[in-house]
């Protein structure tokens, strides 16, 4: 799939003002990874008929919380709203992930999840 492409769900997923921010970060040495990470994560797997978008997302938050990567777990917390997630859905993500991820993980995922949930109030 084209970068633009990638692009498109990208913004879809994680908001015009995310990808702007990324964007006026890439350097030249970081150009080549923002293009790797927008052709194949938003143009091949985010794209895939086999599951929709909310299921994707739950996946995500579970593997960030599972590997600890807590900045990234805020992104995709608000993309899981933009997704159509509820916030009771990602608590029960969150509380599945306590059992498999361990209570710890889970804990500071609760936090980070409590905050951006508290700043992104639906409209």
């Amino acid at each position: 799939m084209s970068h633009e492409d990638g692009m498109r769900v990208r913004r879809e997923v994680l908001g015009d003002a995310h990808v702007d921010r990324a964007q006026a970060r890439t350097t030249e040495f970081t150009a080549d990874f923002q293009d790797l990470i927008t052709r194949y994560a938003w143009g091949e797997i985010w794209t895939r008929p086999g599951l929709d978008r909310r299921t994707r997302s739950c996946i995500t938050l579970t593997a960030l919380v599972a590997r600890g990567q807590l900045e990234e777990l805020a992104m995709h917390v608000r993309a899981a709203r933009r997704n159509g997630l509820t916030t009771e859905e990602i608590k029960e993500v969150l509380l599945q992930t306590a059992i498999y991820c361990g209570v710890p993980a889970a804990n500071a995922a609760f936090a980070v999840a409590q905050r951006v949930l508290a700043e992104d109030v639906p409209g």
